[in-house]
């Protein structure tokens, strides 16, 4: 019959028959354990429960320990120093600890989506763009009857959710003093003037919309008619009584003529506020600049896609030249579409956001020499030159549309003017910007118009 005893019946058992030690005794039972109190404290419950498991880890593994030195003292011949008479204990079973259910609150699941207002990020840029009038006035002491603002931008191109465009991108078509080589595409819409600059200037502006015009005044080439820079500069009083808007005049290229050629073709167009294009790094850049003070025109500053030497060479206008601030507007090259368009829209980018932070040698307004797209042989030429190739289309749409895409694309990094060549081009960069700026509706079914547009 199981006999219930306490811990302390046992130990007075002992007392009572003076018990010291016990050898070869076995206990058989249960051990219960009982708790006071009305609350049932279960962690230290379950810290006891741990203790008494891990004393018979202990027990248990002590008792194996001492069972192998046993053997190994038997196999190597030698005695053991003592004997071991442990009972045998079984490996304890694994803790189970008891664990208190917690209940999980009901989730209720919404029933529709919560409702959010989408309202246009807003960036204030520490700087901004410098702005730069071309042309003149009677008021201000020429003869242009309107001027064109450059720059004077506070965000990106076409934010206008953020800052307003205080001025759209201006468009000049571009003039040469003599018969250049064109494509069919292009000279198809000036077979009729391209022998005399004054009247082309007339056309460009008067039926293809431009708002100003280049005069190229190529013919002062040495490698060409080497025309003296006095002989050439009556083709820029030609085309200022031709028209009445304001006009930009560039040299052959040549560096050691251009500077006399713009040096005497600002004399000539004296008040009418004109840009002199180019100042570069590998010409007397100085020369023109004061030129361009002496009769109050502006220099546009040239640099081969490099954005380092564009602030270097302005720094040596401002600095060197003392050319004023509302002065200068910057060229960093263009190419064409398929020929490094990535390379020309990543600088002009990198220049414009470097302006709005605060870069005070790089917050000018930006020309892109659009017509170099007419360069690229997929412009002009009737087919692809590989055997096999897929066929291009017809040229006289993929041409005007390589001018297109190149200066819609770089028209995002902030292009502040367009020299271009192809009317149909002009029409829609003009159609796009005013689009874009909130001025005109755009109407999506008439977005594909200029498509079948006669060429």
């Amino acid at each position: 019959m199981a006999k219930k005893f306490t811990l302390e019946d046992f130990l007075a058992l002992l007392k009572k028959y003076d018990v010291e030690v016990l050898e070869d005794v076995k206990i058989d039972g249960e051990l219960e354990i009982e708790l006071e109190g009305s609350a049932v404290d279960l962690s230290a419950f379950t810290a006891l429960y741990s203790l008494l498991s891990e004393f018979g880890n202990f027990l248990y593994h002590a008792n194996m320990a001492l069972t192998y030195l046993q053997r190994l003292s038997t196999m190597l011949g030698i005695p053991t120093p003592f004997q071991v008479q442990m009972p045998a204990i079984s490996a304890p079973a694994p803790a189970v600890v008891p664990t208190e259910v917690v209940k999980v609150p009901e989730v209720k699941l919404p029933e529709r989506l919560i409702e959010a207002k989408f309202e246009a990020p807003k960036v204030e840029y520490p700087g901004y763009i410098e702005e730069v009038v071309l042309g003149a006035t009677r008021a201000d002491g020429g003869t242009r009857e309107y001027v064109v603002k450059l720059g004077g931008e506070k965000s990106l191109a076409f934010y206008t959710f953020d800052k307003p465009q205080p001025n759209l991108p201006a468009i000049a078509i571009d003039v040469f003093d003599r018969p250049p080589a064109l494509a069919k595409a292009v000279k198809v819409h000036y077979e009729d003037v391209v022998g005399s600059p004054s009247e082309w200037a007339k056309k460009c502006v008067k039926k293809f919309g431009a708002d100003m015009v280049t005069i190229h005044l190529v013919s002062t080439d040495p490698l060409l008619e080497n025309t003296p820079a006095s002989e050439a500069v009556k083709v820029v009083e030609d085309v200022l009584q031709a028209v009445k808007c304001p006009i930009v005049i560039g040299g052959s290229g040549n560096k050691e003529k251009d500077p006399e050629v713009l040096e005497k073709a600002a004399e000539v167009a004296e008040g009418e506020r004109v840009m002199l294009a180019s100042a570069t790094l590998d010409m007397d850049w100085q020369r023109i600049c004061e030129a361009a003070k002496k009769y109050g025109h502006v220099v546009l500053s040239w640099t081969q896609m490099d954005i380092n030497n564009q602030k270097m060479l302005n720094r040596y206008l401002l600095k060197r030249a003392n050319m004023p601030r509302n002065s200068i507007v910057m060229d960093p090259t263009t190419a064409a579409l398929g020929y490094g368009l990535d390379y020309a829209f990543t600088n002009m980018e990198r220049i414009r956001l470097s302006g709005l932070k605060g870069d005070n040698e790089l917050n000018f307004p930006i020309s892109s020499g659009t017509t170099n797209a007419w360069g690229a042989r997929e412009a002009w030429m009737v087919d692809s030159p590989l055997e096999g190739d897929t066929p291009w289309g017809p040229r006289e749409l993929r041409g005007p549309i390589w001018e297109i895409v190149t200066g819609l694309t770089l028209s995002l990094a902030g292009v502040d003017m367009f020299m271009m060549m192809h009317p149909l081009a002009v029409a829609v960069l003009k159609e796009v910007f005013n689009m874009l700026s909130g001025k005109t509706k755009g109407n999506v079914a008439d977005a594909g118009k200029w498509i079948f547009a006669e060429v």
